[in-house]
């Protein structure tokens, strides 16, 4: 991607091998915006997609006969819609038609990285592209006796993932001109699987923070949409695409999925391919599903997954084949009987802090929904029960991610652990060097990139300076703590855990507090390259915002998590079915004035170097 020099966006490394800078190297005097990003992308073809698994995943997909008339095209399932199209109940134009209506409705205008007075989900689109794709997808379903298995599905890609033929910002008109000369790895195996690619979901600024004010919320643009990945949150909710793509490297899907009730899947590190995304952080980056509801999310990851070796060599650590991601709910009343789901005491909350059990700290509404959500996992047949999990602010307990402790260079300075992981990753893939090559065949954008990452020779430079010793002794405390974590599950005997992202009703995108209640450690699951997955579990009582769950566990436990999410949402089905009203936007006289660009403080930062900053 973009039109100067390429970098590629995985470490050579193997797993758990990531770099990292002095933030005052990295951000220079932009420490108030948004995390950095880099332009480049791999030079490597991607990889084609997977064995055709299609029979088997339809097989447990519903029948016609046993899908529910809904009111609107828009509001089938991506799964319904699966069905629907190969029995030629519906059309792809006829569906892709449906969601570009909307978007001319209710997105408002593109291009725009602030308050464009509508939802503002999605920043391009390619209209005649996607109408084109889905006349081929219906040509395909007419007359191919096995089309693949998301034939003429629309899809929203997040702003910084490589669509051919478009530009991929990241969030900002400083990559104003960074067009795509291909796609990334997973929008190609989307299109291989015969998706619609509608266009580009809006994201944060440099995909810098978790909360957001570029998009409006599903349920109220008022209220934030969630960030990175801001307009693949809003857009699935919000009836504007069928499924989307989102990328995160702390927080960055988990965070909008929950603040839009969205289904999501974070996967483990290495399972989807990053190649063809503009990364941030190489070791924690990832791309995931956005939907409605699990078995939708579960189907995407399926078709998504797999080894990448030439451009992303850490999908090499992923089991291959990969377990089947299941599809459908088990039977019987008591579907996770012996399953142990343990809620883990020392996931602390920003709101009470060090020392305050999770649970005491949400409002109202969370803490009735929480206590009937445990009430009903527990019917299914669950084990739910406390435990501690794993302090990490604890010396002993975490060497590598809260720590205090620095690492000595030779130069006299020090590092944290995850800088010594995580700047030479970054170094590796020229993340510094793509960004000064593609300012500096755009010069009309240097001033602005050079706001947000300083001095970038000079960030190279330390990043390139810091010995294989220093990184050795990161990685190696990465792999402690991982190690810890998992003993303490262990110990307690837990299959996996379960969270709030968040334990308030979230802020408003403008003059106000926007999380009010959240994990202090959102960056946590990243930082141990293990999976999470979220889903509704109810509305808050004053504003109807959603209330998300969350499921997380070890490395590649995602067909246990996805499990677990299937058996509870197929006997609770109205909180990912639910589907907000049409909101009626404000004129622009009657709109306050946003501010011109998006600032993010440390603690609501992507960047695990930059929200280390905030605790440190």
């Amino acid at each position: 991607m973009g039109n100067s020099t390429h970098a590629s966006t995985t470490p050579t490394t193997t797993e758990n091998t990531q770099p990292g800078v002095r933030r005052r190297f990295l951000l220079g005097g932009g420490a108030a915006a948004a995390g950095a990003t880099v332009a480049g992308l791999v030079t490597a073809q991607p990889a084609t997609a997977a064995p055709d698994s299609t029979p088997d995943l339809l097989k447990q997909l519903p029948s016609v006969g046993h899908i529910p008339r809904r009111s609107r095209i828009v509001d089938y399932e991506l799964s319904e819609l699966i069905v629907l199209l190969r029995a030629r109940k519906l059309s792809s134009v006829e569906v892709t038609r449906a969601y570009l209506d909307r978007i001319d409705r209710l997105n408002g205008p593109f291009e725009v990285y602030g308050d464009n007075g509508g939802y503002n989900a999605f920043v391009r689109i390619d209209r005649d592209g996607a109408l084109a794709q889905a006349a081929a997808a219906d040509r395909l379903l007419r007359h191919d006796r096995r089309p693949p298995l998301l034939c003429g599905i629309p899809f929203g890609i997040k702003d910084s993932i490589a669509v051919n033929g478009l530009e991929a910002k990241n969030g900002t008109h400083a990559y104003d001109g960074n067009l795509s000369r291909r796609d990334a790895t997973i929008v190609a195996r989307l299109r291989a699987q015969g998706a619609v690619i509608i266009g580009h979901t809006i994201a944060s600024a440099f995909s810098g923070s978790i909360a957001g004010t570029f998009a409006g919320n599903a349920w109220n643009p008022r209220f934030i949409p969630g960030g990175s990945s801001q307009g693949s949150g809003v857009a699935t909710v919000a009836r504007l695409a069928a499924a989307t793509i989102g990328e995160e490297t702390g927080g960055s899907i988990i965070m909008p999925a929950a603040a839009n009730g969205a289904s999501a899947i974070k996967p483990s590190l290495g399972l989807v391919s990053t190649a063809g995304t503009m990364p941030l952080s190489p070791g924690y980056d990832v791309l995931g599903p956005i939907a409605r509801s699990i078995r939708d999310a579960s189907l995407v990851l399926a078709a998504v997954l797999g080894p990448d070796p030439a451009p992303d060599p850490l999908t090499l650590a992923a089991p291959h084949p990969f377990p089947t991601l299941p599809l459908a709910a088990r039977h019987g009343s008591r579907p996770l009987a012996g399953t142990t789901i343990g809620i883990p005491q020392t996931d602390w909350m920003t709101r009470g802090g060090t020392g305050v059990p999770p649970a005491e700290t949400y409002d109202g509404d969370y803490r009735a929904a929480f206590e009937r959500f445990k009430a009903e996992l527990v019917a299914l047949g669950a084990t739910v029960k406390e435990f501690p999990g794993l302090d990490v602010t604890v010396q002993a307990n975490d060497p590598y991610f809260r720590t205090t402790e620095r690492l000595p260079l030779p130069d006299g300075d020090a590092v944290s652990p995850a800088t010594a992981v995580l700047n030479p990753n970054r170094y590796e893939i020229r993340y510094w060097q793509a960004i000064q090559a593609f300012a500096e065949s755009h010069p009309e954008n240097a001033p602005a990139l050079e706001r947000q990452f300083g001095d970038l020779a000079r960030a190279a430079a330390a990043a390139g300076a810091i010995p294989t010793a220093v990184r050795d002794d990161g990685e190696h405390r990465r792999r402690t703590l991982q190690a810890n974590y998992q003993r303490a599950l262990d110990e307690a005997g837990v299959d996996f855990m379960l969270v709030l992202p968040m334990g308030a009703q979230i802020g408003p995108r403008f003059g106000g507090t926007p999380l009010r209640n959240y994990r202090s450690f959102y960056q946590l699951p990243n930082a141990l390259t293990w999976p999470m997955v979220t889903f509704p579990i109810g509305y808050d009582s004053t504003e109807g915002l959603p209330i998300n769950a969350a499921f997380w566990g070890p490395r590649f436990s995602e067909p246990a998590l996805v499990q677990a999410a299937l058996d509870y949402q197929h006997r609770h089905p109205q909180h990912h079915r639910a589907a907000p009203a049409d909101p009626v936007f404000a004129p622009p006289q009657a709109r306050g004035m946003a501010p011109d660009e998006e600032t993010v403080p440390p603690e609501l930062s992507n960047d695990p170097l930059v929200a280390e900053e905030a605790w440190s």
